[in-house]
């Protein structure tokens, strides 16, 4: 991902991890854009972008909803979409294609326990 024009805003929030993440955000209008989570080491390597900073969000549908012990009991989710009370299994959440990008990016950074593994511990 590349910013092309502007700036973005950013600052470091807790996680459930503990470990943070950043939040990058429209200095404007205070939209979430992405945020980086700190990773093991893939922190400035891996960017989960808010798809409702796209011009079209229904491109990218979810492919799993996170955090829904914490959503409204208005929100009504697709029965057939995945969610996760706080967070997922990235193996079985990630395509194929996906988790092949994670391991490089975790090879790259000399993180001897992929990230995907550590993440699991967090409920």
């Amino acid at each position: 991902m590349k910013l092309i024009s502007g700036a973005v805003e950013e600052v470091t929030v807790p996680s459930p991890s503990g470990k943070g993440q950043t939040i990058a955000r429209c200095p404007i209008c205070r939209v979430a854009v992405w945020s980086n989570y700190y990773m093991g080491g893939l922190k400035d390597r891996i960017r989960f972008l808010r798809v409702g900073s796209l011009d079209d969000p229904n491109l990218m549908p979810p492919d799993v909803h996170i955090f829904t012990s914490t959503k409204q009991d208005w929100v009504i989710l697709p029965p057939k979409d995945k969610s996760a009370k706080v967070f997922y299994d990235v193996d079985a959440t990630w395509s194929p294609e996906s988790l092949k990008r994670l391991d490089a990016l975790d090879a790259a950074a000399g993180i001897e326990q992929p990230w995907r593994y550590l993440r699991r511990t967090v409920e």
